[in-house]
């Protein structure tokens, strides 16, 4: 059993890179097409992935080497792990508890933070700007993101569902919005809003492309990466704009459309894709629309929108589910 979990881990992080890479190029597609542009080639994001790693990977002189090569590496492995604990449907996660929606945000921290830590150790002052904002970035939507998961979590509770109220599965049975009243409902879109809101943080593009800044900052924290190191980087944070995307898909659009008739292993391949077609739609709309429609804030621009309009937002809907649960 352990083997085949393995397997299917590794065959499943193998998947969410390829899909990452497909998506990098779609992001710059989608975002050239609103700006009346043609954009890149579909697989421009595999012709500058193995590009980077044919490159010459350059640690700084003043840099501290060994976190600065291997955090790129531990923010990668942990967005792949994320969706180890996402089920897609009626396929069943890899890895299942009853705390995964705590271990998914654990997971998504720690892959921001190690990027942070990179480019602290990186020695250069302009990443050290870029990774003190992402730092500050994410202590802002961080709270948001807690009123979000927690209240959805204690909903899940009250009304007496089947399941752990912090495992995802418990969501792919009973969706949140068969647990509500019309003020629940309410409550549920702010959750919603505010979740999309927090997608452009949790991917650092358009209005929050703050922590890299090309036109202020240089890429800021990751201007002094090369080669593997920079190709590994890129890569996890979009996969871990993905995994956020996933996250809100498996709370907010569960569902499967496998059928009775069809045979099972039919309806896992069917309900596997369908899975990652919502996970697209989110992200196009969460990163790519988001990006091409915002200018980029300033940080403590940023810090205020999260803090006030996100978090007000998010603690409306923790009130609207309070007042869901006082009623029934």
């Amino acid at each position: 059993m352990l083997i085949v979990r393995i397997i299917l881990a590794l065959l499943l992080s193998l998947f969410v890179v390829l899909f990452a890479l497909y998506f990098q190029a779609l992001d710059r597609i989608g975002h050239a097409r609103m700006q009346r542009r043609l954009g890149p080639p579909l697989l421009q994001g595999f012709y500058d992935f193995f590009k980077l790693l044919g490159k010459e990977n350059i640690t700084p002189r003043r840099a501290v080497g060994w976190i600065f090569n291997g955090a790129p590496v531990l923010a990668l492995a942990a967005g792949l792990m994320i969706f180890l604990y996402i089920p897609m449907g009626s396929v069943p996660a890899v890895l299942s508890g009853r705390g995964d929606m705590i271990t998914v945000l654990y997971l998504i921290t720690l892959s921001s933070i190690s990027l942070a830590m990179a480019a602290f150790a990186s020695g250069s002052p302009i990443a050290t700007i870029g990774a003190q904002r992402e730092i500050v970035l994410m202590m802002s939507f961080e709270i948001p993101t807690a009123i979000i998961v927690s209240s959805i979590a204690w909903l899940a509770s009250r009304v007496g569902v089947p399941g752990a109220p912090f495992a995802l599965s418990t969501y792919n049975v009973s969706s949140p919005w068969s647990m509500v009243g019309w003020s629940g409902f309410i409550g549920l879109l702010c959750f919603l809003f505010s979740a999309l809101m927090i997608t452009p943080g949790e991917s650092g593009t358009g209005l929050m492309d703050i922590a890299e800044a090309k036109t202020e900052i240089l890429e800021g924290m990751t201007v002094e990466f090369s080669g593997v190191n920079l190709a590994l980087v890129n890569l996890s944070i979009t996969v871990r704009s993905l995994a956020f995307s996933a996250l809100m898909v498996a709370l907010f659009f569960p569902g499967s459309l496998f059928a009775g008739s069809l045979p099972k292993a039919v309806g896992y391949v069917v309900d596997f894709f369908w899975f990652w077609l919502k996970v697209l739609a989110a992200a196009l709309v969460g990163v790519t629309y988001l990006r091409s429609v915002f200018g980029r804030l300033k940080i403590w621009q940023a810090a205020r929108f999260y803090w006030g309009y996100v978090g007000l937002l998010s603690l409306a809907g923790m009130i609207l589910i309070t007042v869901e649960i006082m009623l029934h």
